[in-house]
């Protein structure tokens, strides 16, 4: 006999979407919002010489690479028009894993991540408090390097300094506020989509840009389908990782209830093999990327004394030093950040007030080691997993000259977030399906009985 979840998925359909009111509605507020935000990418900030502004932009990125590369592609393109929404939602990113680093280290704020819904909603008006300064920080910065080159601004000074904060600011607030508005009123996580759209929206370029590629004779036919198959294999590979899943079973005791004895129950704690996510080559290519953009946004690149410029030149897009750096940085982000994320003496401590264990393992201390074992296991899998998928596609881009878009942190945030999406969107029809039974149930038992 099917369980009552394989009927539920054996219903699912588009006339149950059709049937979904709720979910089309949260659907149309999603697309809704992320349309305004592709819109706001697209109002540059006032002040600026947009031309002039392109011909150094152009130059400072050679072609998409560098720390402003990176941010245009997660922007959308913002960074490149320098939109209103330039700073995009990093200054948030940024300021929520600075505020979970000191819920590790400060006593008050680990208290309040304890404290449940009340310490969460607090920690959170801290990030937005963090996100604010972040904000003010990067967008100062950016009126001062734009004003250090020359004719960029027309009328620099103090109005255009404070007028080029308020708006990149406000723009990041807005996006915050979006965010929130779609993970609560729409569906998926509003922070991770709004990347999501920003680095779709690049696609139709990158396809435009290889086929332009192919035609000039710049890459010939065999390299395209090699690079497709790669592509499609690569993909197929993150989705099996992350939906890869570590089951380590935990049981609950017999209970007594009165005069009734209940049998316990069993359940399973999901441990992921990718529990860091894409934060790891984040910073990895933040860290890399930062001195040889420093640099060229100072007007240095051609200055600077000649051991700096090997250096930084050593720290380049195909170079080993570069390669062997980044699978080092992302290696240890993976193992730094999963020991931020999940805290085995914790949850083993929640286990035990809730009279949870593991078979064969005593509860406390025991529990806590295995599970740290069990998850070290597993983070040397994901890292090796991270790197992997991070270096191929900087194998390509150095070798065939392909765009920095199809980078793969761009490829884990797309895959994740549609992964993420599509399990929220099928929750979603799942409990519309449930309903739906339980509304059928009481129709036909509900009746008296003659």
């Amino acid at each position: 006999m099917a369980s009552a979840a394989e009927r539920l998925a054996a219903n699912l359909d588009f006339g149950a979407f059709a049937r979904a009111k709720e979910l089309q509605q949260r659907i149309l507020f999603t697309l809704g919002a992320l349309i305004i935000y592709r819109l706001g990418t697209f109002i540059p900030i006032p002040g600026i010489d947009m031309d002039q502004f392109r011909q150094i932009f152009e130059q400072q990125t050679q072609g998409g690479a560098g720390l402003l590369g990176m941010f245009n592609v997660f922007s959308g393109g913002a960074v490149e028009r320098m939109a209103i929404f330039a700073l995009n939602v990093m200054p948030y990113i940024s300021a929520s894993i600075i505020i979970q680093l000191l819920a590790v280290t400060s006593p008050s704020l680990e208290r309040l991540k304890k404290e449940g819904e009340a310490g969460r909603k607090q920690l959170n008006q801290y990030t937005r408090y963090l996100t604010v300064v972040l904000a003010v920080i990067q967008s100062a910065g950016i009126a001062v390097g734009m004003q250090s080159q020359p004719g960029m601004v027309p009328n620099p000074g103090l109005f255009f300094m404070a007028s080029t904060i308020i708006t990149l600011t406000g723009g990041t607030m807005f996006l915050m506020w979006i965010g929130e508005q779609i993970t609560a009123r729409g569906v998926g996580n509003g922070i991770s989509l709004i990347i999501f759209a920003g680095i779709v929206a690049t696609l139709p370029g990158v396809l435009g840009g290889a086929l332009q590629q192919g035609q000039s004779g710049e890459l010939d036919a065999f390299a395209m389908i090699i690079l497709l198959a790669v592509l499609i294999g690569v993909i197929v590979f993150v989705v099996f990782i992350e939906r890869s899943l570590r089951r380590v079973v935990i049981q609950y005791p017999k209970r007594q209830v009165g005069n009734r004895m209940f049998m316990g129950d069993s359940s399973f704690l999901p441990l992921k093999i990718n529990t860091a996510g894409v934060i790891p080559p984040i910073f990895a290519s933040s860290l890399l990327l930062l001195p040889s953009t420093a640099l060229q946004f100072i007007g240095m690149n051609e200055t600077a004394p000649d051991w700096l410029q090997s250096v930084v030149g050593s720290l380049g897009y195909g170079q080993p030093m570069h390669m062997l750096l980044y699978a080092v940085l992302i290696i240890f982000f993976c193992f730094f950040y999963t020991s931020i994320v999940f805290n085995p003496e914790e949850t083993a401590d929640n286990l035990r007030k809730y009279g949870g264990f593991l078979p064969g393992i005593r509860p406390g201390k025991k529990t806590a080691e295995y599970l740290d074992y069990v998850l070290t296991r597993l983070t040397v899998i994901g890292a090796a997993y991270i790197a992997f998928v991070c270096l191929l596609p900087e194998l390509l881009i150095a070798y065939y000259e392909i765009p920095f878009y199809l980078g793969g942190t761009s490829l884990l945030i797309v895959v994740s977030v549609t992964l993420d999406t599509v399990t929220q969107v099928q929750s979603h029809l799942y409990a519309h399906q449930y309903e739906g039974l339980i509304k059928k149930s009481k129709l036909r038992g509900g009746g008296p009985k003659r």
